[in-house]
């Protein structure tokens, strides 16, 4: 299950089909393609015109807008990009950052006969070193690229001076164009037609429309344009976290340096109060506080904004909304626009997770709930789906409330500390014993993650926890010792001895790796002859570790083994995928005997016009054309 909730405007785009237009109540969405329902969510960003879903294995889907009434329906396509890291949408751009550090521009004004078409816009930078993109953020119309230079570049239309230029000189740019230097961070908004900069000295830049006051310059300076990058002077004391940016108004989010005040975040806003997205009843010209009492002593979370309305996520799990509410996007009903700060009940999607792996987001007229925990590894996060899956379960805790909590005695074994002094399973009983099952179950993906998941409840278990040894450690030492192995794969020349729990977590979970493991009662398998021994031990180690053996030469055999293999294994192509490490292993290999051989035609050929040179001294002419053909020969050698 995605754990993706909707509500709000269901037309622009028609998100989900056979339901109104206006849905008040969040309800799950589900994707179309029933495989996507069970990728987690990295991101989501929507237009009008369409809304992207990035999931974390880098693929991204696309859902358009529909009309069902005209029979127009289009079905979800995925983004033709691989290992995206981040996805904006705006007017008329759809801007992808990729994990290597570039940025693609889809527009049909850029590539009329194919508007599909994405373009690298970060090899169009004129100075190389500025190619590496770290940061994308979208206005209407126009797009910004944070470099790991930490310059600023923009593209598209400066109709307001959005991208800090005279906008009689410069009505628009279909190639990056340099806006300021020495950026630590960019802020902008898909509604809006402005950009903030903030540079390394905390000092906070400015352009384009601020005809609502919404920039925080001051009452003096309300203009429609501002064209050139303006310095905000009257920032809020404390470090900026996030801006955003909606139509006619602007939230920001600090966070107090002093450690001992709580909230150490708090929000401000400026700009136009009409529809209220300010969180106040009157309109501010200078950031000032958004006061509720409803924000206690929590600390902000995430702020996400539409075209009027915001909604906030606090530390201790209240979903807080104001704003504009014609379609239903603050999850209220029978209000058009809601004056303060009010807090609706939030959808726990998952009873046992922290507040943290929630995250909202606004469309224009619309808002998203969904769950995203933070990243793990492929080890880690078979061992947390390992945890909640309770049939192979073989030890039990007991809370303080009575409920029962089942884990492995395997898995705790090794991920508890090896103290002779003390039964830590005893302790950790008596730990369980005093927490509710919330706690508990925090706890145990803890011991079985290898992450701090709620630093208060770590700090009481760190004494037991073997937290400071890596997963691939643990599974290391599991894989050296012979006594744990109580399942045989049996082959013509040699037997593979394995813990049937460790087959059971890396193959259950990826789908069947060794499909007879949960039904085979004899612990002993014959059926996988057809391998070599060193396909099989690739196997062996893979299961283990996520890589592959150093000492194994990779052939073309063997990768065609391997394919022969899945048909046994049924192996599931996550990330990181096992074909694409052999055949990657495979091109290198032969990448450097090619390389070898190109050495040692060089080196001949310089031995053939070294003899000739020699044989033909006395002839002045001639030797002088020698020379010169030679000279010629070694700076194509430099070249290439």
């Amino acid at each position: 299950m995605n754990d993706c909730l909707f509500f709000g405007d269901n037309r622009n785009p028609y998100l989900i089909l056979n339901e109104p237009e206006k849905i008040i109540k969040p309800i799950q969405f589900k994707f179309e393609n029933e495989n996507e329902n069970e990728n987690q969510i990295k991101q989501i960003s929507t237009s009008f015109l369409s809304t992207v879903f990035l999931f974390k294995n880098g693929k991204a889907i696309e859902y358009f807008q529909q009309k069902p009434q005209k029979n127009e329906i289009k079905k979800p396509e995925q983004i033709p990009i691989k290992k995206i890291k981040k996805i904006q949408l705006n007017g008329s751009f759809a801007t992808i950052l990729t994990k290597e550090g570039n940025a693609f521009i889809r527009k049909t004004l850029l590539n009329p006969k194919n508007p599909n078409e994405f373009i690298n816009i970060s090899s169009q930078i004129k100075k190389k070193k500025d190619r590496i993109i770290e940061n994308i953020v979208c206005a209407k119309n126009s797009v910004y690229l944070l470099t790991s230079n930490h310059n600023v570049y923009g593209i598209g239309s400066n109709d307001f001076g959005q991208l800090g230029f005279d906008s009689k000189k410069l009505k628009k740019t279909e190639k990056p164009i340099l806006m300021m230097k020495n950026v630590s961070k960019i802020f902008s908004g898909n509604f809006s037609y402005c950009v903030f900069l903030l540079n390394s000295n905390q000092e906070l830049f400015v352009c384009g429309y601020n005809g609502y006051g919404q920039f925080g310059l001051g009452k003096s300076i309300i203009q429609r344009q501002v064209e050139k990058l303006t310095k905000i002077k009257n920032i809020p004391k404390g470090k900026i976290i996030d801006i955003k940016c909606a139509h006619d108004h602007s939230i920001m989010l600090i966070e107090n340096q002093n450690q001992n005040q709580n909230p150490k975040r708090k929000l401000y806003s400026c700009g136009w109060s009409q529809y209220n997205g300010l969180g106040k009843n009157k309109d501010t010209y200078e950031f000032t506080e958004i006061k509720s009492s409803l924000f206690g002593n929590d600390d902000i979370l995430e702020i996400s904004v539409g075209i009027y309305h915001t909604l906030i996520l606090t530390s201790k799990g209240k979903l807080i909304v104001f704003g504009g509410n014609l379609y239903g996007q603050l999850g209220i009903e029978g209000i058009y626009y809601q004056l303060i700060p009010i807090q609706i009940e939030f959808p726990e999607l998952r009873f046992n997770e922290d507040i943290s792996n929630y995250h909202i987001s606004c469309g224009g007229f619309s808002s998203f709930i969904y769950y995203s925990p933070p990243s793990f590894s492929n080890l880690e996060e078979d061992l947390i789906k390992l945890f909640r899956r309770k049939e192979f379960c073989d030890i039990s805790f007991k809370t303080k409330n009575g409920e029962i909590i089942k884990a492995h005695k395997l898995i705790l074994k090794y991920r508890l500390n090896q103290n002779q002094n003390q039964n830590q399973i005893e302790k950790l009983k008596e730990i369980i014993s005093k927490k509710s099952i919330k706690e508990s179950n925090q706890i145990f993906e803890m011991i079985y993650s290898n992450r701090i998941i709620n630093p208060k409840l770590y700090s009481e278990i760190k004494e037991i926890i073997n937290l400071n040894e890596k997963i691939e450690e643990t599974m290391k030492r599991i894989y050296l010792n012979e006594n744990e192995k109580d399942f045989i794969i049996e082959r013509k020349e040699k037997q593979y001895k394995f813990p049937k729990l460790i087959l059971i977590m890396r193959s259950e979970l990826y789908r069947g790796m060794f499909l007879s493991v949960t039904n085979d009662t004899s612990n002993k398998v014959t059926d996988y002859s057809e391998l070599s021994n060193k396909s099989f031990q690739i196997f062996e180690y893979w299961i283990y570790s996520n890589q592959i053996k150093n000492e194994i030469q990779i052939t073309q055999q063997i990768i065609n083994e391997i394919k022969i293999g899945i048909d046994y294994f049924q192996l599931n192509q996550t990330n990181p995928n096992l074909f694409d490490l052999l055949i990657k292993n495979l091109i290198i290999k032969i990448k450097i005997k090619i390389k070898i051989k190109i050495k040692i035609k060089i080196k001949i050929k310089i031995k053939i016009k070294l003899k000739l040179k020699l044989k033909l001294k006395l002839k002045l002419k001639f030797k002088i054309k020698i020379k010169i053909k030679i000279k010629t020969f070694l700076f194509v050698l430099n070249f290439n």
